[in-house]
């Protein structure tokens, strides 16, 4: 890969790592105060649901973090070593975390009983917002599981072809 590629998408990585931490400290507790204000029926709920959302934007940024390892790897040419499954294994576990905290997510708005200014269809818009993170969440670790599968196999093969020359 490109030494210019590799740095823009270094730039993009560090970009999106101190959005997340924006995001985290401003504006997830930012936001769930003014609901609070707006709405004080929500506030048993601001602390628990701003301390998930925290956590699964802590999530990504564990994610992002394994990625700046990996481009470091593309760039060296050490990507097909045991070393790069430990930060694969990284984006895996991350990934299934933040599924885990949107399904949990989910299951906890479909069926609490959670107050709702005029018709309800903010906790109906927050419930499908929540499966449709779980779902997309499983489907990419599922992609990451099986393109560490294709990694391993292209390290066996790499490692076979070393042996052979």
């Amino acid at each position: 890969m490109h030494r210019l590629i590799i740095a823009a998408l270094r730039v993009g990585t560090a970009s999106a790592i101190l959005l997340g931490l924006f995001g985290q400290l401003v504006v997830i507790p930012s936001t769930a105060s003014d609901e609070v204000d707006r709405f004080p029926p929500y506030e048993p709920f601001a602390v628990p649901y701003a301390t998930v959302a925290i956590v699964g934007v802590a999530c990504v940024q564990v994610v992002l973090g394994a990625v700046w390892m990996l481009l470091g790897m593309v760039e060296r040419d050490a990507v097909f070593t045991r070393r790069a499954f430990r930060w694969v294994d990284v984006v895996i576990g991350a990934t299934v975390v933040a599924t885990l905290l949107a399904l949990g997510t989910a299951v906890h708005l479909a069926v609490a009983e959670i107050p709702s200014p005029d018709d309800g269809m903010q906790a109906l818009g927050a419930l499908g917002a929540a499966v449709t993170c779980a779902g997309a969440g499983a489907a990419f670790a599922m992609l990451t599981v099986v393109l560490r599968g294709l990694l391993h196999k292209a390290t066996a093969m790499r490692a076979e072809l070393a042996e052979a020359a």
